[in-house]
């Protein structure tokens, strides 16, 4: 089971209303809007896809990696690393 099933119904409102923006950014590119006004758009449809990113981090640690680790201390190290890969690839972004 996934460590976000709880909230899945949110996460997916969440990803609704950004594919909404994403599609609103298309628009204004196509109507030719000002490039300042598109940026700020994407840093918002960026942040609002990073807020949806440290969520689900925060559900797979509180549940994934806790329920590893009390398995067993290789799961719970694996499953770390895991998380830590995560965030390395969520840093580069």
């Amino acid at each position: 089971m996934a460590g976000y099933t709880g909230t899945k119904d949110d996460y997916l409102k969440r990803l609704r209303r950004i594919e909404g923006q994403v599609r609103g950014i298309s628009r204004m590119v196509e109507q030719d809007t000002y490039c300042i006004d598109v940026l700020t758009q994407v840093a918002a449809a960026t942040k609002a896809l990073q807020a949806v990113s440290l969520g689900l981090l925060e559900d797979h640690m509180s549940h994934c990696v806790i329920h590893a680790a009390q398995s067993s201390d290789a799961e719970g190290r694996a499953k770390i690393r895991e998380a830590s890969d995560a965030i390395a690839r969520l840093i580069r972004s």
